[in-house]
């Protein structure tokens, strides 16, 4: 067991613009964004990734049930490997997979929406419902909402918007650990510190 974690905290994503490319190339409409978020909000919402039922509901929420071919798959694998590790142990470097600072800024807060609405989709997916929901994951999910309306204003001072988007992207990533925290599968670890109530 230990040798697994060993090599998963090795393990890191291409870049996001590399990422898009092989998600082109392979003929999928979904940028990295959207892959991420919604298998974060998988994830969030209380889906065990040991079971392997994510990508039957990959495949239909971004391909119409048709499977991904093998190099996007692995992407999507390594993502989700990844955010599972970061969100389960509740690491503070866990962030949504978004094109980098020196990304057009329009293009970043597009992102950044789709990653939202993405995540959102992913929650449903796992199968939430709002009577399984406490305060603070109501809370959440409303704020995430409003925040997937959200957009740059060309009009406005971009300098403000750059520092107030990534002021946005700080509480989204905070709104997706603490929703994990709520419903999220705990990894291994966690779980010989403190039972999990189902």
């Amino acid at each position: 067991m230990a040798s697994k974690v060993a090599l998963v905290t090795q393990v890191t994503l291409p870049e996001y613009s590399n990422i898009a490319t092989t998600l082109k190339s392979d003929s999928l409409a979904v940028t990295p964004a959207e892959m991420q978020g919604l298998l974060c909000g998988m994830l969030c919402g209380g889906l065990d990734p040991e079971l392997g039922n994510w990508m039957p509901m990959l495949y239909d929420y971004t391909n119409e049930g048709e499977g991904w071919p093998h190099e996007s798959k692995t992407l999507a694998a390594t993502s989700l490997g990844i955010a599972h590790k970061q969100l389960s142990a509740g690491q503070m470097d866990f962030e949504p997979l978004l094109p980098d600072e020196n990304t057009v800024l329009l293009d970043r807060g597009d992102a950044l929406s789709e990653w939202v609405n993405a995540f959102i989709a992913g929650v449903g997916l796992a199968g939430v419902t709002a009577g399984k929901l406490s305060e603070d994951a109501k809370e959440v999910l409303a704020d995430l909402a409003e925040i997937a309306q959200l957009g740059i204003d060309e009009d406005d001072d971009m300098e403000e918007q750059a520092v107030l988007l990534e002021q946005v992207i700080e509480h989204v990533r905070v709104c997706a650990m603490t929703l994990h925290a709520d419903l999220g599968i705990k990894s291994q670890d966690d779980e010989d510190k403190t039972p999990t109530l189902h």
